[in-house]
């Protein structure tokens, strides 16, 4: 089969289009024909070892100290399920599906084995193969993090970020839950993050957020480019600060959440289950959960799709056609 390969770490063209083996799937895994994956940010960082430094260490010791160990990325994807393995009983051969493969990797190839009992379920009716794909990392991600804050309705809450992935997916599901949302976005994405259903927009390059005078109960952070002296001046007493892309906090995190009532929730990887994507599948097949596909790349121009994607401006997602 072909899959697209790294040896080493780098800028984008040590991504190859090569040959490998197809896998085999074992008693309790499905064999997946793999139609579309998509490059995430956790893509550019494993392939070119940009991490925050408190993960330099352990992330060399489980992706590779000198070389990558796993050597096809891909951390979500949509497909057809070929074949099942003798022991599965939740899915069938010629279901459409959707899956996480955050842990093993692995989406940019056809063919991709998955665990029954994992981050995998039944593709949206109502969505393409591509659109499918979009959802697993950056909509279960913001789930996860809503639901560990405790978001209740009439809440409020200021999305940063809010053209992202992620970001575009916390403002949706904030809306859903019954909050009062303000997107933070740049000019050309005011009237996408609009579209969302977000109460106020506000434009960063023309509006300081130091300068907001209103206060939120939550402030989420998608993209960790906005300051948490800023943030913390917005945050009510008992407001909660969360942060998905950093695992740790920083001394003045630390210390605000010592000597005042705001609350810290910071960056670590999310449970990956399906019964996350069921829910979200539901959401999305009722009409309260949009995909945002900001570009399409075939299979062999996925060096380009990462060089785009590492500029950082992408709007939602940006999705591979493996077909």
């Amino acid at each position: 089969m072909k899959a697209i390969v790294y040896k080493r770490y780098g800028p984008p063209d040590v991504l190859e289009l090569k040959r490998v083996e197809k896998p085999i799937p074992k008693e309790n895994e499905i064999l997946v024909k793999v139609k579309a994956t998509t490059v995430t940010v956790a893509d550019i960082r494993a392939r070119s070892f940009t991490l925050p430094p408190v993960f330099w260490l352990p992330a060399r010791v489980s992706l590779g100290l000198k070389k990558p160990k796993k050597e096809i990325l891909g951390m979500e994807l949509a497909g057809e399920v070929e074949y099942v393995g003798k022991h599965v009983k939740k899915f069938k051969q010629g279901d459409q599906i959707f899956a996480a493969s955050l842990i093993g990797f692995g989406a940019y190839a056809e063919y991709k084995c998955l665990e029954e009992d994992g981050p995998v379920a039944i593709k949206p009716s109502n969505l393409t193969f591509g659109e499918a794909a979009a959802i697993p990392i950056g909509a279960r991600t913001a789930l996860y993090f809503l639901k560990k804050a405790g978001i209740k309705s009439g809440q409020s809450i200021l999305v940063y970020g809010a053209s992202g992935s992620v970001g575009s997916y916390a403002v949706q599901l904030a809306k859903y839950l019954g909050a009062i949302v303000t997107g933070v976005c740049s000019t050309s994405n005011l009237e996408l993050v609009k579209s969302f259903g977000a109460d106020k927009v506000i434009d960063y390059t023309t509006e300081d957020i130091s300068n907001i005078v209103e206060t939120y109960d939550f402030i989420f952070e998608a993209v960790n480019k906005s300051s948490f002296s800023d943030c913390k001046k917005l945050l009510k007493n008992n407001g909660t600060y969360i942060n998905v892309t950093e695992p740790l906090p920083s001394v003045q995190m630390l210390w605000t959440s010592l000597t005042s009532s705001k609350k810290l929730i910071m960056g670590q990887n999310s449970p990956e289950t399906s019964e996350a994507l069921d829910f979200l599948k539901e959401l999305v097949e009722m009409g309260k959960l949009k995909v945002v596909i900001d570009r399409y790349y075939s299979f062999d121009e996925i060096v380009e799709a990462h060089r785009y994607v590492e500029k950082g401006h992408k709007r939602g997602n940006v999705v591979i056609n493996v077909e």
